[in-house]
């Protein structure tokens, strides 16, 4: 059985295994938004001067800069304003990711190709949750996490060509998140999942 976690405000986060080693240096008690948003507007700054379309090591910038978001992935995330971490977290990686991929001339199809399979598993991991479906933590391994996606990006940057690491990293993603989200909904008990729906319904 899949361990429920702590809060789903945590597993919304998606922090991949990086992120979640810094948190567990801090033990959660270092609260989540104040280093998130000194990262996310370190980052945003350093987005809009045009880092992304950086071809050198500029690149991992905004990746390493957001990462101080990294030791408040263990907090409980019980505050009044700690729901706006994850939303925060998404607006960042989608916005580097699209932004690496056309300044170097990804095909806008293998971008949103990428960003779609980001998008999936994220509105699949908002509405498991909510039917109490809990994914299984090694997802968030495989899946790389916010930061570790972003990551892989800036080496797809470095390395080139550009376009087949997007390809390459939607593909796989795809197959991850695909075939992980398809099994564990045959696997949950159709009673349970029955049950939650008439209640929302209610």
């Amino acid at each position: 059985m899949t361990p429920v976690p702590r809060s789903t405000v945590v597993a919304y986060r998606d922090d991949g295994p990086l992120s979640r080693g810094m948190g567990a240096l801090v033990a959660g008690q270092l609260p989540p938004l104040p280093p998130l948003i000194a990262g996310a507007f370190v980052t945003g700054i350093l987005l809009m001067i045009g880092v992304a379309g950086s071809s050198g090591l500029a690149v991992f910038a905004p990746a390493v800069t957001l990462l101080l978001a990294g030791p408040g992935s263990s907090s409980p995330h019980d505050g009044r304003l700690d729901w706006m971490a994850p939303p925060i977290l998404r607006l960042i990686e989608y916005t580097f990711i699209a932004a690496c991929g056309f300044a170097h001339q990804v095909h806008p199809v293998l971008i949103f190709a990428l960003l779609g399979a980001m998008a999936f598993h994220h509105y699949d991991l908002v509405y498991r949750l909510r039917q109490r479906v809990y994914p299984p933590p090694w997802l968030t391994t495989f899946g790389l996490g916010w930061d570790g996606r972003m990551i892989a990006v800036s080496v797809f940057v470095i390395l080139g060509p550009v376009a087949t690491g997007y390809a390459l990293l939607a593909l796989y993603l795809w197959l991850l998140f695909g075939w992980e989200s398809v099994t564990s909904w045959l696997a949950a008990p159709r009673s349970g999942v029955e049950a939650t729906d008439m209640g929302t319904q209610d």
